[in-house]
């Protein structure tokens, strides 16, 4: 893969009907590629591939684990492969952790780790047959460190790291190559649809959601780290700068961190 052509790769994008999803699947597109687009809303997904003859559209809810054999094969048959699986669909959270139930981290997880977690395992073996493929897995900045109202997210992103890195060392040897994408601030809409402390959308936008990166820029970024064949892939303004911090400056970005507003 060059950093401009992908001409005759498949994609398959999860998230796809708005935000990074739909801007990656843009991207991709632009480069060549076909791509299949998945998300829960079938007639957002509709009117983005309607402008386009040859891209196909999977209605998928990631949380729904158990329907992940036959969404996988379902979405094989369209063109006969998938070298590239976006994994981008997610939830966020604005609730503290001590009144945030223990059923909305369970949903939290379900989407954000147990989905593409669920997914990937079905592909591995195609991908193992047809000679390789990559696994793209959008994360977050906290799934480098915690912030206040973010418990259960964080927890799902750190868990996506966890879990691709150690699949990365596994599968190297079978072809198959993991991205894992850390943004931080892309104006998209997920702070307006992050769980409030009742489960229900919080429905506001964040200011650095409002000031972030456009998610067209956030995703020209991706598709040129994936074509460099990068492992890791940190996107964003000056806010992804504590993630190296978190590194080097571990307590003073704990105490930075402290008193900040859940919203």
């Amino acid at each position: 893969m060059t950093t401009q052509n992908f001409t005759g790769k498949v994609v398959w994008i999860t998230g796809a009907s708005s935000g990074i999803g739909e801007a990656l699947a843009r991207e991709w597109r632009a480069r060549g590629a076909k791509v299949i687009l998945s998300a829960r809303r079938e007639a957002a997904l509709t009117q983005i591939a309607g402008e386009w003859q040859d891209a196909k559209i999977l209605p998928l809810d990631v949380a729904q684990t158990l329907a992940a054999p036959a969404m996988v094969e379902r979405t094989w048959s369209l063109f006969g492969r998938i070298d590239i699986m976006a994994h981008n669909a997610g939830v966020s959270q604005r609730s503290a952790a001590a009144a945030t139930p223990l059923a909305t981290t369970r949903e939290i997880m379900e989407t954000n780790f147990f989905g593409p977690v669920a997914l990937t395992k079905e592909l591995l073996p195609k991908m193992r047959a047809q000679g390789g493929g990559r696994i793209v897995v959008v994360t977050s900045l906290m799934g480098k460190f915690g912030a206040a109202g973010r418990s259960s997210y964080a927890a799902s992103k750190h868990a996506l790291h966890g879990y691709f890195d150690a699949l990365r060392a596994e599968e190297w040897a079978n072809g198959i190559r993991v991205t894992l994408v850390t943004p931080g601030y892309i104006r998209t809409a997920i702070s307006q649809n992050a769980k409030d402390e009742n489960g229900a959308a919080h429905g506001a936008l964040d200011r650095g959601q409002a000031g972030g990166m456009a998610p067209e820029k956030c995703a020209k970024i991706i598709v040129d780290g994936v074509a460099r064949d990068r492992e890791e892939i940190l996107v964003g303004g000056l806010e992804k700068f504590a993630v190296f911090a978190k590194r080097w400056a571990p307590r003073l970005l704990s105490i930075g961190l402290r008193g900040r507003n859940i919203d």
